[in-house]
């Protein structure tokens, strides 16, 4: 899959394409539909697709301090959408003269003279251009001047957990918030991830015999609500079954607040410096301060055993 950073990566010979534009971020099932059908009307045709989308998030420019937080970083997008089949991913930088290009500026900047659009698939609430002022009625009428299709993909209604609403990225940050980590899941299509570098902590839970990874997380990155959580870390191509532990530790007074991933019966582990990714499978239990550090420790074999079933419960669940 090409990645372009821009309008001058794109090559100067490029040909028409199958096109869809938005933030993209998540990458949820929602998404996956609106993107997995790019795909196909592009296979259909013969041409590549092309997945557009911003960084940074248009908010922080139009309304700045409102960046909400990520639910994958672009790599990580990028990844997914490979994984879809997309064949090229293009990120616009979102300035502030950027945001001022009108609806139709947009159109023939990106879609007509760089992307030579044959068709546009968006899903019904896209809206683009300065203020938001293009929606898909009005894409329409401007692929009749420019020769272009545009087709509308109704999203995904989520169950129970998301109450019925539509997948969104919106829904998907609260959820994450609320620590509903199940929840999200069924939305992502699988589990949600945080990435970072493992940094030096106060390695106490190496001195209590949990030795844990304390993960610097990106910028924005959307962490799940503070508590105990099941899950994964993926470390040096392995990915480890993992008691993930969310919070301030208020047993030892901590203010700064952290993800930290015990590889379950792994206290060989070097990672310090390393890039590092935790998947959140399910929620265990809240963040709480203990009488004693060995009522700690039991809660701590407690949570470690609750993980291990967790895990295996997935794992069965996905061998079918």
């Amino acid at each position: 899959m090409q990645r372009w950073r821009g309008l001058e990566d794109i090559p100067q010979d490029w040909g028409r394409s199958v096109v869809t534009i938005g933030s993209y971020d998540g990458v949820h099932r929602g998404h996956q539909l609106i993107i997995r059908h790019a795909v196909d009307r592009a296979r259909e045709l013969g041409i590549p697709s092309v997945v557009v989308t911003f960084d940074p998030h248009p908010s922080e420019v139009v309304r700045p301090g409102s960046h909400p937080p990520l639910l994958a970083p672009h790599h990580r997008r990028a990844e997914l959408m490979a994984e879809l089949g997309v064949d090229a991913v293009l990120i616009l930088p979102f300035t502030t003269e950027f945001s001022k290009l009108s609806p139709a500026d947009f159109v023939v900047k990106v879609l007509v003279d760089k992307l030579h659009a044959r068709v546009v698939v968006e899903g019904p609430n896209f809206r683009f251009g300065h203020k938001a002022a293009g929606n898909v009625e009005f894409l329409a009428e401007q692929g009749k001047v420019y020769d272009f299709e545009v087709d509308v993909v109704d999203l995904y209604v989520t169950g129970e957990a998301g109450g019925g609403e539509p997948f969104s990225s919106t829904l998907t940050r609260r959820l994450v918030a609320e620590g509903d980590v199940t929840g999200v899941r069924e939305i992502l299509g699988r589990p949600h991830r945080v990435e970072g570098v493992v940094v030096r902590g106060a390695q106490r839970g190496r001195e209590l015999g949990y030795p844990t990874a304390n993960v610097e997380t990106l910028p924005h990155t959307a962490v799940p609500a503070d508590g105990v959580y099941a899950g994964y870390l993926h470390a040096q191509g392995e990915v480890m079954p993992a008691a993930v532990s969310v919070g301030t530790n208020p047993q030892f007074d901590g203010t700064e607040r952290t993800v930290e991933a015990y590889a379950i019966d792994r206290v060989d582990l070097d990672l310090y410096g390393l890039h590092v990714a935790v998947d959140f499978l399910a929620f265990v239990r809240g963040q709480a301060r203990f009488d004693t550090v060995d009522a700690l420790l039991e809660q701590m074999a407690r949570d470690v055993q609750r993980c291990r079933e967790l895990i295996e419960q997935d794992r069965r669940t996905a061998d079918g």
